[in-house]
């Protein structure tokens, strides 16, 4: 039984030339891997490396380029999924921002939870499945050379874990050593003074619980910590907590979000490239794509309101959101600029694509299991006060992942 090389035709039966010229064409490149031909080698064959069987039938050896054409609907792409991932992104900060706009709690707590469900089901559904597909043990890079003696996958999201792991422990000890607060207790002595004050305001606008509150009284951290240099209005409002713990509490908070948008990021980049240069596939990742960078764009922003941010730093909310709508955009943009030399199967863009997914996946596993779950439900001291709203974010939670997961059927 030969190697099935009816894919190889599939995939080649867009461009000008048969699959089996293509082949003809790699057998006469001088490759070390053109020595056998796939028309020829049987599975049986000891005499050939299972992993040179795994590589070609993975059209890593005797594949090309997939672009298939339809430019006008990838250039056309570029805007789409830049102004949809963007307002996504922004909508939160937008309406949280303007004035006269009263958003119900409940909605603040959608986006802000859904985003959580987003991100955890992309660590494991989106990134560590596409890392295992690129360089995991039964794939072509992990069954060849020295990537076939060691499980490497699993030992970079290990090592990225560890890794911001160390960075966070050692960001709350150094607060804690400096300004005899840990970093949980600050940010629960920090809330608790604001609810405190906030409750004759509460009382007059005739919210008989926090769950129905508008987003604006949710938010009075965010624009009581919001003077510059964090001086007398943050003071007032937060009585027994120095300026320096508010500073670094806002330094900490914003470190852990750039660490997480940066683990998103290098995800977004794979998936542009991949949208401007794939085949016929095409059709079906371009509104699974749009879809999946609305919702993670909607957690990042909800994540990004829940940061007080001084007046002198107003508009780094809005940058960062800029850089999440535009890494997608760009990334197809320059896939299209290579759309007929770009090979997303290749060894080298196997490699790449699975090293970057790993780092991305042990960021994102870290921060939504430890940053967002334990921080918000199982390490939070007030979550039994308002079980209705417990059980609202519970469910919100879980809508998110299980909307993500359900998209990782087709990217």
């Amino acid at each position: 039984m030969s190697l099935d090389t009816s894919k190889f035709v599939q995939r080649h039966s867009h461009s000008h030339t048969s699959g089996s010229t293509d082949i003809s064409a790699a057998l006469n490149s001088g490759a070390w891997w053109a020595q056998w031909n796939p028309y020829e080698v049987t599975i049986w064959n000891d005499t050939v490396p299972n992993s040179w069987k795994k590589c070609a039938m993975d059209h890593v050896y005797f594949g090309e380029n997939e672009y298939s054409g339809s430019l006008k609907a990838r250039i056309s792409s570029i805007f789409v999924v830049f102004i949809v991932s963007s307002s996504f992104t922004l909508l939160p900060l937008i309406l949280t921002k303007v004035d006269g706009l009263h958003v119900p709690r409940a909605a603040y707590l959608f986006a802000r939870y859904f985003g959580t469900g987003v991100i955890v089901a992309t660590a494991f559904i989106h990134l560590m499945e596409h890392s295992y597909s690129s360089i995991g043990s039964n794939s072509c890079v992990g069954m060849s050379g020295r990537w076939s003696e060691y499980t490497w996958c699993s030992g970079i999201v290990l090592f990225t874990i560890f890794t911001i792991f160390l960075v966070d422990l050692l960001g709350d000890v150094f607060i804690e050593r400096h300004y005899g607060v840990s970093h949980s207790a600050e940010e629960d002595h920090i809330e608790a003074a604001i609810t405190a004050n906030n409750k004759n305001k509460e009382e007059a606008d005739g919210a008989s619980e926090p769950f129905s509150n508008d987003v604006e009284s949710s938010l009075q951290k965010n624009e009581k910590a919001g003077s510059d240099n964090y001086e007398t209005e943050s003071s007032d409002v937060v009585s027994g907590v120095s300026d320096e713990v508010i500073i670094e509490s806002f330094r900490s908070q914003l470190g852990a979000f750039l660490v997480m948008e940066f683990g998103i990021i290098f995800h977004s980049v794979m998936i542009g490239l991949e949208l401007g240069t794939t085949g016929s596939e095409f059709s079906v990742l371009y509104p699974v794509i749009v879809f999946h960078q609305s919702f993670e764009g909607l957690g990042l922003g909800a994540r990004l309101i829940s940061i007080s941010f001084p007046k002198s730093k107003r508009w780094l909310p809005f940058l960062l959101c800029m850089c999440y709508g535009c890494t997608t955009p760009i990334a197809m943009a320059i896939g299209l600029g290579v759309r007929n030399k770009y090979m997303a199967h290749s060894f080298n863009m196997s490699i790449i694509s699975g090293v970057l997914d790993a780092i991305s996946a042990g960021i994102l596993i870290y921060t939504g299991l430890v940053e967002l779950l334990a921080r918000d439900f199982i390490f939070n001291s007030k979550r039994t006060k308002d079980l209705r709203k417990l059980t609202y974010m519970v469910v919100c939670t879980g809508a998110g992942a299980g909307l993500m997961a359900f998209l990782g059927k087709w990217a």
